[in-house]
């Protein structure tokens, strides 16, 4: 582990509590304008943080919620040109989509930004989606009805990760298919490209057929960094093998040190594993947010209610339980996320564990991340 943790913050909608909405505090009138996503990012921007993740899905949220969202890659475009620093992660779901356009939209926002982009790549079980798409049929799951250890339970959540391990790969072969140098711009023999550096990636797999090149030029990173979020066997196994950052839920220190150790033991190349946790730094506000939604707030992740100082204090402890990094989950948007730049951040500096500066232009640099050997190139041999 570094030095300094690693930190990332994630935006959806109003927040994290579905009545996040309904708070005097919230944003809620400028919600689907690109000043609102703006605000947020340049928020975590001044905190020095690593990223922000942008939550999409296929389908509408639960009741009670904000209805309707914007795209979360069409966000992170626009507010690519207007950030400089913080790395910009949105989510894009591997399940209905086409690998080669996801490959050539997440290569444009790493140009738009410079060399800041990520991705969150998100299965999608839920046969509502799919309905959107007339391709496949999923069956419903509903978890209080459904024995999810179940054999066809099982078999969904394996083909679906499957299909995404196949998406990724061919993503990331994709990014490939160009080197470093091959367009040279030779303007007196009217080449612009040098075809001996593009390459067919001759993709062939259970779920894509995919013959490349791609039609636009390697990423200034070369590999855009590539999240998951993970919660079980099947999920981990996906997310060791195809992903740079993990993001897991532990409940505890302890269980932060079982699960980070069980998913560095399933690949040769270990990612970077971070906790996902739900903050609210106002437990007044988040008292008032439950009596409105008519429940306490109940999530897959560690829930944390009170003050900056206690949450850096967890921060540091299961930090030494082996963990990279955190994704907060604000409760309240834009509350609770100022509240991390302006209370949690400077305690976590205080005490040697956060950066005061940006050091690195670029996401890979951000998070210590080698650069990516482009895998068709020739690779030098050293004497």
């Amino acid at each position: 582990m570094s030095d300094h943790l690693h930190l990332a913050v994630a935006l959806d909608g109003a927040g994290w509590h579905p009545a996040a909405w309904r708070d005097p505090s919230a944003e809620t009138g400028d919600l689907f304008t690109p000043e609102y996503w703006l605000r947020l990012v340049r928020l975590a921007e001044r905190g020095t943080l690593d990223f922000v993740t942008i939550e999409d899905s296929l389908g509408l949220p639960g009741p009670g919620t904000v209805r309707g969202r914007l795209d979360a890659l069409l966000i992170a475009a626009r507010v690519a040109p207007l950030t400089s620093h913080i790395g910009l992660v949105p989510t894009v779901t591997t399940t209905h989509t086409e690998p080669f356009h996801v490959s050539t939209q997440l290569a444009t926002l790493d140009y738009l930004s410079t060399g800041r982009a990520g991705w969150r790549a998100q299965v999608s079980a839920r046969p509502g989606e799919a309905e959107h798409f007339g391709r496949r049929a999923i069956p419903a799951i509903d978890p209080a009805t459904t024995d999810l250890d179940s054999p066809p339970v099982r078999a969904l959540i394996a083909e679906l990760f499957a299909e995404a391990a196949d998406h990724v790969e061919v993503v990331r072969r994709l990014w490939d298919s160009w080197e470093d140098d091959a367009v040279i711009r030779d303007a007196a023999t009217g080449r612009f490209i040098d075809r001996d550096k593009l390459h067919y990636i001759d993709f062939t797999g259970g779920h894509f057929s995919v013959k490349g090149p791609s039609i636009t030029p390697r990423p200034p990173q070369g590999q855009p960094v590539v999240t998951a979020l993970a919660h079980s066997r099947v999920p981990y196994e996906f997310a060791a093998a195809a992903a740079d950052v993990v993001y897991v839920t532990p409940a505890s220190a302890e269980q932060a040190r079982a699960i980070a150790g069980e998913v560095r033991s399933l690949t040769d190349r270990p990612p970077l594993v971070f906790a996902d946790l739900n903050v609210f730094l106002d437990p007044e506000r988040k008292a008032r947010l439950d009596a409105l939604a008519g429940a306490p707030y109940a999530s897959d992740a560690h829930t944390y209610t009170g003050d900056a100082a206690g949450l850096a204090d967890l921060l540091l402890a299961w930090r030494s339980a082996g963990l990279d990094g955190f994704r907060l989950r604000p409760g309240v948007l834009p509350a609770d996320l100022d509240a991390i730049v302006t209370g949690l951040v400077p305690l976590l500096r205080e005490r040697g564990a956060l950066r005061t500066e940006y050091t690195s232009t670029t996401l890979r640099g951000h998070l210590g991340l080698p650069a990516a050997a482009n895998r068709y190139a020739p690779q030098e041999v050293s004497a």
